[in-house]
């Protein structure tokens, strides 16, 4: 685990056992550069310890990167909660994180993200002040959307020569709150969709609500679109799936979408333009830490216009240099965060 904090330029790694409410938590954070660690929580089960410690280091550091290319005055953190199948008080276990992000004194705020809710937040707000996204904060999941859509269109705009997605292909992989709400947002805008979720029941919302078009899990990084938009968890592209793909471009509102850095020079090579998810997806983060400054909706709304210009700077750049988009990104974030 040094090993990869290390790699990672990682500062630091906090671990919580609370027997009483059976909770077992990591919070790594990344950076506190350029502010305090921001970043979501996650409660999902993981095969062991180490998995769950290496998914809050990455997410962390890629958080870093959000902030700091969306201008934040923040620094990237994660919080993840091993989720047990036996919890008696969800609500005192969400309590119980709650006291041990206090004591790490506002070095780093929380959110919610894969598998927390804006409830589990209230929860969390019991016992400490350094919480985001609660019921009276507001879900950011819209603002997230928003962004993603909005990144789509310059993506489409620099792969395919127009930003009209009448018509367009998008394959969108997951309908949880973003994706569900990504996937309204391009049906208005007259896309055809192509729909996938390990929850039946959201793929037949989306079937009567956007005449989308249902698509196994298992099928849809190889099925024809034009832009394939990964929203579920991570990890989606690594050396088989991208060999897979058939589409033009890659641009969805996933974490961490590249198994390694190596990944997106394969989809480089193979003509697929990717939308670097810490751009595309930097909404809900921009929604979360301007409404925890106490900024007003117009503030935010014209922060989060600010993503497709920062990705038609990027694939510029990538396209002077002939490098990945992910490669250009992660430079410019790392300039930002290391050489100030």
């Amino acid at each position: 685990m040094f090993a990869l904090m290390q790699s990672t330029r990682t500062q630091s790694l906090h671990l919580c056992i609370d027997p009483a409410t059976g909770l077992k938590a990591v919070i790594a954070i990344h950076s506190e550069q350029h502010g305090p660690a921001m970043g979501g929580c996650r409660y999902l089960a993981y095969p062991d310890d180490d998995s769950a410690m290496s998914d809050a280091v990455r997410l962390a550091q890629g958080m870093t990167y959000k902030a700091a290319l969306a201008g934040l005055p923040f620094g990237g953190g994660k919080a993840v909660v091993i989720r047990n199948p036996h919890v008696e008080n969800r609500a005192a276990l969400f309590e119980a994180l709650g006291r041990f992000i206090d004591s790490l004194d506002g070095r780093f705020i929380v959110g919610t993200d894969s598998g927390t809710s804006t409830v589990d937040m209230d929860c969390i707000a019991q016992s400490t002040l350094h919480v985001t996204s609660t019921s009276a904060a507001g879900d950011p999941s819209q603002h997230s959307a928003m962004g993603v859509f909005a990144g789509i269109r310059a993506t489409s705009m620099a792969r395919l020569g127009s930003d009209n997605l009448e018509g367009l292909r998008v394959a969108v992989q997951g309908l949880g709150n973003v994706g569900y709400a990504l996937a309204e947002q391009l049906h208005a805008a007259g896309a055809d969709l192509l729909v996938s979720d390990l929850d039946p029941g959201k793929v037949q919302l989306a079937m009567e609500q956007f005449n989308a078009h249902p698509i196994a899990p298992e099928a849809l990084i190889g099925t024809p679109c034009d832009i394939f938009a990964p929203c579920g968890l991570g990890a989606v592209l690594n050396g088989q799936s991208v060999m897979q793909l058939r589409c033009a471009a890659v641009a969805g509102s996933a974490n961490n979408q590249l198994t390694t850095l190596q990944i997106a020079d394969q989809l480089e090579n193979r003509g697929i333009l990717y939308a670097p998810d810490y751009i595309i997806n930097s909404g809900g983060l921009i929604y979360v830490a301007l409404k925890h400054q106490g900024a007003d909706l117009g503030s935010i709304t014209a922060h989060l216009a600010r993503i497709p210009s920062r990705l038609t700077e990027v694939f510029a750049h990538a396209q002077a240099e002939k490098r990945s988009p992910a490669r250009v990104a992660q430079m410019l974030a790392e300039r930002l965060v290391y050489s100030t």
